[in-house]
């Protein structure tokens, strides 16, 4: 009896999948910033 073919993983990487590691330093440093730009927008305006 022949061993079975050994399964190959034929899918792409998932882009999502990449990017849900990274989440929890990326997402306080872009809020951050957002936040910086719209209190700089705030002060110009007033």
């Amino acid at each position: 009896m022949s061993s079975p073919a050994p399964e190959v993983n034929s899918q792409a990487p998932d882009a999502v999948e990449s990017i849900v590691s990274s989440m929890p330093l990326v997402l306080p440093v872009v809020g951050g910033v957002l936040m910086f730009l719209l209190a700089f927008i705030a002060v110009s305006m007033a």
